[in-house]
């Protein structure tokens, strides 16, 4: 695939091999005065960049999804869904720019359900929301056994069960 093509339908993996093609360049001696490690370093932060964007995304999401199984409160269910469709269009755009992100996907919602769990039960916590199960759950097990959404339901449009009261 030639780079304007690869630029056009990855992003990040553009980004990935202009950064190691810059620091070839200057391994092998250029004349050119250019700063090739900073510019080299630049280029991999927009694959950063869009990583980042990823895995943000994917944290609110399941902000939102534990929020939605755990809170026993009615009213900011309708907003919690709004950010979940949000975040999961978001995160296509992010997979359709940098589709080299897709291998990545079971290991950054692993690496985000343990942050986007912290960020739930902080939050219903502070609102006095924290249902007796999800109190159950957490004294018994860790955020990973205790939340563990699929892609699928991640970046689909699976909504958990409304949560039974108490």
């Amino acid at each position: 695939m030639d780079l304007k093509t690869l630029y056009e339908e990855d992003t990040v993996a553009w980004a990935e091999t202009q950064a190691a093609a810059l620091r070839a360049a200057a391994q092998g001696g250029s004349n050119r005065q250019l700063d090739w490690e900073n510019l080299a370093e630049e280029i991999e932060d927009l694959a950063k960049s869009e990583r980042r964007s990823l895995h943000s995304h994917i944290r609110r999401i399941i902000e939102h999804l534990i929020k939605l199984e755990h809170s026993p409160a009615d009213r900011p269910h309708r907003r919690w869904r709004q950010s979940i469709r949000n975040a999961r269009v978001e995160a296509e755009d992010r997979l359709a720019e940098s589709p080299s992100l897709k291998p990545e996907l079971a290991q950054i919602i692993a690496q985000e359900t343990e942050r986007g769990a912290r960020l739930a039960i902080a939050a219903l916590d502070e609102r006095n929301e924290l249902s007796r199960s999800l109190q159950q759950i957490l004294k018994a097990q860790s955020y990973q056994e205790s939340f563990s959404y699929t892609a699928e339901q991640i970046l689909g449009d699976w909504f958990p069960p409304e949560p039974t009261s108490g």
